[in-house]
Parts: C-alpha cells; structure tokens; sequence
C-alpha cells in the first residue's frame, strides 16, 4: 500500500523563506516528504520581495507545495486563474473549490476564502452556492464513503462541540457554519484550517450514529498557527496517511479509544429531517413553462386536426403520463407564454432560467421518457429540429451543445445551448465535459459520431448524453446517483461560457413579460429557418 507523507501548514503570510526553511530542516531529520498543503493565508501585506523570487525561478519551493486562494480582497492579485494554476515552480493555487486526486489515489477537497456576508460574493469569498456545488460533485459519485483530506482556510463554526477546549477560541462564535457543513457531508479524514492564529488538535469524532449506522471512518481536525509566530504555537503538521480507496475497510473504520460524538450531529440531524424523498429530486416543476401561443399565426395544422393530435394514424401512441406532467403540450398544467415553434410531433420552447437568452428546449409534444423511448416519427423530427437549429446558430457564429438527462425526469428534454464559435472549439467543449466529469469520478465516453444512442442504451437505463452540431457525442450510463446540473455546471463554467453565476437556473429565471418578450425575438429571428412553418 502506497503510504503517503504530508506536512500541513497554517497561514505564511508571505514568510517564505521560514517556512520552507523549516521544511528542509525537518526533511534533512525525518526524510523526504510527498507535498506541502498551505491553509490561511500564504500571501501576507509584505509578500512581494520575497515572493519575486520564487515567482522568477530565483529561488525554488523544496517540496511540491498546494495552497488555497485569497482570503481578502489585497491579496487576490497573486491568484491571476480563479480556477487554479501553478503561481511558481512546486507552488501550486489549487483553485476556487473542488477534488485534487494525486496519483497515489489520495482525494483532497479544498475550499478557498472566507464565508461571504455579502451577496454576490466577493472573489475571495464562498457562498452556499459553492458549499451545494462541491458536496454534490462528492456526494453524487457511486459508493461515496468519505474524503482522505478537507481544505479550508476558516475553521468549522461548533467544532468543538463535545471536545476537548480549544483554548481561547470560542467554536462557537468562531469560524463558518457553511464549513460545517461540508465537513459534516464530505467526512475527511484529516480536516485542516488556519485563520485565527491559534493551534488546535481536536479529539477524533466520528461520522456514523451508533447503533443507528453502520461504523465509519473517523475525522481528525487540526486548526495550524501562523508561521514563525512568537509564542511558538505549533504551524506545520507532518502525518502520513493510506488513500481510503487502498485501505481494508475494517482497518478504515476502527474507532480510537478517545474518539468523540459528532460535532456537527445537530447540523447532520436538521438535514435529515429536510431532506425530501427520494422522488423529490425531480427537477422542479416549475423549471421550464412553454406556451400554446396563437402567435404561430403562419402555421397550418398537418391535416386540419388540432395540432397536439396531428400524428399520423399509424403512428403508435406515446405513453400516457401517470400523473400531471408540465411539459405534455396538451397538458392543462403547460403555461403559455415560452413555446417558439410546434411541429407534428415535436415542439420548441426557450428555456425557463436559461443560460442564455437562445438556450432552447427540443420537446415531443406526446409524453416521452428519453431519446430512446421515441418512435421513429418522432426522432426525425428531432433530427430536423437539431438540423434547424445549427443553421440558424451557425448563421449567428455560433455552435451549440446539446445535452439530455434520463435520470430523475419524467418528460425528454433535449437542451441545446449556443456556444460562440469564437469561443471554444468542439474539442475545448469535450475536454470541459470530460474533465469535469473527472474531477466527478464520473465515467464519461465518447461514441461514435453516426451511433444512435438507443445503441448504447435501452429503455428504461438512467443515462446522461452530450451531443455537439458536429455529430460528437459523449455518453455517460448512469448507476447511482448524478448530479442533476452536471450539463449546465459544465457549460456556465470558466473553461466554456464563463458565467458560472448563471449555473442554476434559479437564479436567472426572470419575469413573464421579459420571458415572453424573448420568446418573440427568438421567434421572429428562428422563422427563416423553421421547417414547420413550411411543411
């Protein structure tokens, strides 16, 4: 078993040469050391002299050395990429939030800055929003037991709660609830903070109810002083640890003699009781409303039926939904303010909440589950729609990206958001996809432009499929839990639209008259290339 060593230290404030001092002289005693994790603040007011020569080469960081982002608004101009970067040789910015996976199989999940007061969040802030996005790029992969190490820079609000004292630190004004609460879900082994130049080594707690759940790993949390402080407090942790991935899961879970009850269980035990069923997940029925508008003056029902009963006679009826559906278009529930064009079988409608003001929905207008539940009628209209569509984006310079989520849904619907062409290429999007995906431990392949995805799975599996303009495609077969944005995540993210203020869809949904206004201009812009309204 590869056995890991680390050293942990609390905030640098720009002393460099002290503390890489100090881990040369421990390196000479003890040996060598895989890589140095930095909490707190590593940049301080008087930073940049002897910053410069680490920055230049001048000088060169012992040891692979990983370190969160600005803790205040003076020290973000050290941190050029948001998304993380490396700022020296063996000086590496880790990033906003996410999952650091060394080759050993150790999983680190780190958190930059300090818990916004404010909204929007300040750059060198988090919110809940970061807090939901992280765990549930954690929590959604299958057989998630835990991380190896968490990264914070403030301590957790209670951390104390049913511990040993932590001196003059009170934990309970102390420190971030929103910490808390990724330490409750994400459940480190070793959890490290800094901040409040104080040095802290918590009693082990556990991470299971006894005699409720079944045993769990334990979490050591260990709070570092400031380096080169005069009153000697303890700034550099040195500890060796097995990846959880290699260990035998008895010996994973054996609880030491001083182990503790949770800290965060009244946090753990509100969450459980607001925790809706499993069903509940379904995305909210008010994400997306289409509209019956008599605006599609020009269009002629296929046979002089009405059109949401305009197949042909042989074609075989859809299924009938068991319960209300809000996107069926003869659905009572359906609003009508959204829908930009109808065809025979197949309808579209502007996005509820979407990323952009042309993010579009390509719908059946009978009750369909997914893609692979289609008849043939109804996928060429679809195949139609996507043809459409890249005619007009292209005609705007731009390409789009479609994707569909068989999980946790009950009505197909196609997304298709337009990418500037100028942007990204198709290869800059699959690499955005498949590295979040990744970091996701999420399986992500790509398949055969001209394959039919009812090729790769049948009705009725939970799947997850990427399509570009260009036929690409990239298939995920869903076996337990998914994270219900991951499409849209991807897509708001730096590597592709930027925007990621715009990832959920709840924060920019807008009201009904801008929403119908939208759906006009997307109209009137769409009815050159509207196939429906000539067929």
């Amino acid at each position: 078993r590869a056995v890991s060593r680390r050293l942990a230290c609390g905030d640098v404030e720009g002393r460099l040469e002290a503390i890489f001092g100090r881990v040369r002289a421990i390196q000479a005693k003890s040996g060598r050391f895989d890589m140095l994790l930095c909490v707190g603040n590593f940049f301080g007011s008087t930073s940049e002299a002897e910053w410069a020569e680490y920055r230049t080469g001048a000088k060169k960081a012992p040891i692979p050395t990983y370190l969160l982002g600005a803790n205040n608004q003076d020290t973000l101009s050290y941190f050029p990429d948001v998304s993380g970067c490396e700022l020296a040789e063996n000086i590496t910015y880790l990033g906003r939030r996410g999952v650091y996976s060394g080759c050993s199989g150790l999983q680190i999940a780190y958190l930059s800055g300090t818990e916004a007061q404010e909204q929007p969040a300040p750059a060198h802030s988090f919110g809940a929003k970061d807090v939901a996005e992280l765990k549930a790029s954690l929590l959604s992969t299958p057989n998630f037991r835990g991380v190896d190490i968490l990264l914070t820079s403030p301590w957790p609000r209670d951390v104390g709660t049913f511990a040993n004292s932590a001196g003059e630190i009170d934990t309970k004004k102390c420190g971030s609830k929103l910490v808390s609460d990724l330490a409750a879900s994400l459940k480190p082994r070793y959890h490290f903070a800094a901040l409040e130049k104080a040095y802290y080594e918590r009693l082990p707690y556990r991470n299971h109810m006894v005699l409720q759940e079944t045993p769990q790993h334990v979490t050591r949390f260990i709070a570092l002083a400031d380096v080169g402080n005069t009153s000697k407090k303890k700034y550099l942790y040195a500890f060796s640890i097995v990846p959880m991935s290699s260990m035998d899961p008895a010996e994973l879970v054996k609880q030491p003699q001083d182990v503790t009850e949770n800290p965060y269980r009244k946090l753990r035990k509100e969450a459980a009781k607001s925790k809706a069923p499993l069903c509940a997940e379904e995305e909210p029925a008010c994400q997306f409303f289409f509209d019956l508008n008599k605006h599609q003056g020009k269009k002629r029902p296929s046979d002089g039926r009405e059109r949401g009963d305009s197949q042909p006679k042989q074609a075989k009826k859809p299924p009938q939904p068991t319960g209300p559906c809000w996107f069926c278009l003869a659905s009572p529930e359906v609003e009508k303010h959204l829908v930009v064009s109808i065809g025979t079988h197949c309808y579209l409608a502007l996005a509820k909440g979407g990323l952009s003001p042309d993010h579009v929905l390509i719908l059946p207008i009978g009750h369909y589950q997914s893609v692979v539940d289609l008849s043939s009628e109804v996928l060429e209209e679809v195949t139609k729609y996507k043809a459409a569509l890249k005619e007009f984006f292209r005609s705007k310079g731009k390409r789009y990206v479609l994707f569909e989520r068989n999980y946790r849904s009950q009505h197909l619907q196609l997304q298709v958001i337009p990418v500037p062409l100028d942007l990204c290429t198709s290869e800059d999007i699959k690499e955005a996809f498949i590295a979040q995906a990744q970091e996701q431990q999420i399986e992500l392949l790509e398949i055969p432009e001209h394959s039919d995805i009812a090729q790769v799975a049948q009705p009725g599996t939970p799947y997850f499929y990427v399509e570009l303009d260009t036929g690409e495609k990239l298939f995920h077969r869903i076996r337990g839990r998914f994270p219900l944005q991951f499409g849209r995540w991807v897509l708001a993210s730096e590597a592709l639209l930027a925007q990621p203020q715009r990832a959920d869809w709840r924060q920019c949904a807008a009201q009904r008259p801008e929403e119908a206004a939208q759906a006009r201009a997307f109209r009137r812009e769409f009815e050159p290339f509207d196939f429906s309204l000539r067929d």
